[in-house]
């Protein structure tokens, strides 16, 4: 126990990047921590850094793993299954692809497009922005285990009943034809080597890294702007768990936005440090990266409006739920 104490202080919570930081901001800089400006830099320099040494470490480990199963792997496994199997299959594949919700739906027009149903794909779907493992590690460096596996459970959940239900509601008539008329070309791909593994890994880290880092800063910088200068009595007036809809604006605001997990991930630290709920925030945090605008926009391109509004009527009703579910069972996480 001891043990897994002091590595989940040491390397995931990086507690030697907290001093050392610190030491940078006190001794060297000559501000306190405890004041506004000398804790907003230490938030941003330690929250970033600490966030790109996860995010790289992780991404790569992801990475490697992911190249095992390529694209036409991946819709070959999911095609042996079907109902409600298919759909958590579905929704656990979407957990080891480190995107975006944008960068996600290429991969659902080719799993569509390859006859896989719509309801697996939507769980993936719904599944890949929102519950990817790096996310997971990163949420439990900024709160702790309980709350980081409690996200995946729900987070899955949520995938798997937004699959079923469409899939039951029969959408299929709903999808833009052009997506079942796509040809998929089968090419036999070649087994890669070690060498070329770890050099795909490494690719994605720069690939990623180099598509996040501004959303990060942004992130981070709009975190250490709300736990530094905005007094808790502002936040909590509008955002307080005994606000009955905090859980609902802040969904509602979440949703036109559009950032990676990654940078809505200090946000939702700040927010939770000023008294907010932890379902608020994690609403906050999901409705950001499973219904962005963005995405939705992109989406709309290849569903019809029906389709369109049963998938974000679920999806943000789960999201809904999760948030007040939270809230209400936060003393069994904190």
């Amino acid at each position: 126990m001891f043990v897994f104490t002091w590595l989940n202080s040491q390397l995931l919570k990086m507690e030697w990047l907290y001093e050392l930081v610190r030491i940078l901001v006190e001794d060297i800089l000559g501000l306190g921590i405890t004041e506004r400006l000398g804790g907003s830099i230490h938030f941003f320099v330690y929250d970033v850094i600490k966030i790109f040494i996860l995010l790289s470490a992780l991404i790569f480990v992801i990475s490697y793993i992911q190249s095992f199963f390529p694209p036409e792997r991946t819709r070959k496994i999911l095609g042996r299954f079907n109902g409600l199997s298919a759909n958590i299959l579905g929704a656990l594949l979407g957990t080891v692809t480190p995107f975006c919700s944008c960068s996600s739906i290429p991969l659902f027009i080719g799993f569509t497009s390859a006859g896989l149903p719509i309801g697996v794909t939507f769980s993936f779907l719904i599944s890949s922005p929102l519950v990817d493992l790096a996310s997971v590690i990163l949420l439990a460096s900024i709160f702790n285990w309980r709350i980081a596996f409690a996200y995946v459970v729900v987070g899955l959940i949520l995938a798997v009943i937004g699959g079923t239900v469409i899939s039951k509601a029969k959408m299929e008539n709903y999808v833009e034809s052009f997506v079942f008329n796509n040809r998929i070309v089968e090419i036999e791909q070649d087994e890669l080597t070690r060498k070329e593994r770890i050099t795909f890994a490494v690719d994605q880290v720069k690939e990623i890294a180099g598509r996040v880092w501004l959303y990060i800063l942004i992130g981070v910088g709009i975190g250490a702007a709300i736990h530094n200068w905005i007094p808790e009595s502002v936040i909590t007036a509008v955002l307080g768990q005994d606000k009955w809809y905090s859980v609902l604006l802040a969904t509602l605001v979440g949703i036109p936005m559009y950032a990676d997990i990654f940078g809505t991930l200090p946000i939702a630290e700040a927010l939770v440090l000023k008294g907010v709920g932890i379902g608020t925030a994690l609403s906050f945090m999901m409705a950001v990266t499973a219904l962005s605008l963005p995405s939705i926009i992109m989406l709309k391109k290849v569903i019809k409006n029906r389709l369109l509004f049963v998938f974000v009527g679920v999806v943000a009703i789960g999201i809904l739920i999760i948030g007040y579910a939270f809230n209400a069972f936060s003393y069994l996480l904190l």
